[in-house]
């Protein structure tokens, strides 16, 4: 039961539903149904996903979680070494099922974005590879992990990514992400130097990435505003991120710490933005 707990809280159940919902609510956007691919789709991206997300980043990360404050809490679990291993094994083979019977219920599309996926989960932790240590390709491939689903979900029904409304709103999703990161990056600058990793905000330091992020919240705002009405409403969405950015677009590589309390305050409005932005492009269809 304490290395289920502790594989569990690896997870970040907190963020579960940051990728779980952009799958089930474009299965659902598109097809209006709700069955038993959407069920499983929803599972996968719900737990095992982010298992392998998270547990995998935990593993290699461990030597500089050790130093960072942040870590042991709903912002990210301290996996004993002793469970290492567990955590590899586990979650690999907990995602095999699913992504077994994603690919068999898919088309060829939707099948290279299952993979690309899994590719981009991996990727952005493991050794050799290593993404989230590479500046701006870190936020970019983080913004992915969130993204694909939403991807995978429009492409196994059969629609075109280049759709109008499916890209900007995936792009404008693409941006909130990269934005995410490149903000949650910001509080660990030092923490990261002394670890010896390197990421977005060690390289351009506190306060750029800061303003880098407040740009992609706003352009993801744009893009949104360019939609039809009622959709065109969520791009208000973007603005209680920008004003939560607002005190910090000063801050520096001393204080980085200091934005974690606008840090925090984003993993609760994700669930309200996220709501709301759905909401609305169902409602223009209805509309339409």
């Amino acid at each position: 039961m304490k290395t289920f707990a502790a594989l569990i809280k690896s997870s970040r159940p907190i963020s579960w539903i940051n990728t779980a919902f952009p799958f089930a609510a474009t299965y659902v956007f598109f097809t209006g149904r709700v069955d038993l691919i959407m069920v499983i789709g929803t599972l996968f991206f719900l737990i095992p996903y982010n298992l392998l997300m998270y547990g995998i980043n935990d593993v290699f990360d461990y030597e500089s979680d050790l130093r960072n404050p942040r870590k042991g809490g709903i912002e990210g679990a301290l996996l004993d070494k002793s469970l290492h291993r567990t955590t590899i094994w586990t979650s690999v083979l907990s995602c095999v099922p699913f992504v077994i019977y994603l690919l068999a219920v898919g088309n060829a599309a939707s099948g290279l974005m299952l993979l690309f996926a899994v590719f981009t989960v991996l990727a952005y932790s493991v050794k050799g590879l290593r993404f989230k240590e590479r500046p701006f390709l870190d936020s970019l491939t983080s913004a992915s992990h969130f993204v694909n689903p939403m991807l995978f979900a429009a492409l196994l029904v059969g629609h075109n990514l280049l759709e109008p409304v499916l890209w900007q709103s995936w792009v404008a999703f693409a941006f909130w992400g990269m934005a995410s990161h490149a903000f949650g990056a910001v509080q660990d600058v030092k923490a990261d130097r002394e670890g010896g990793i390197s990421s977005i905000a060690t390289v351009i330091g506190a306060r750029r990435t800061t303003r880098f992020a407040f740009a992609l919240y706003l352009a993801a705002g744009v893009l949104m505003a360019g939609l039809s009405w009622p959709a065109n409403l969520a791009a208000i969405a973007a603005v209680p991120y920008l004003i939560i950015l607002l005190p910090h677009l000063n801050i520096t590589d001393e204080n980085c710490e200091s934005a974690n309390r606008g840090w925090r305050r984003f993993i609760w409005l994700n669930f309200f933005a996220g709501f709301v932005v759905y909401e609305l492009l169902y409602m223009s269809t209805r509309v339409g």
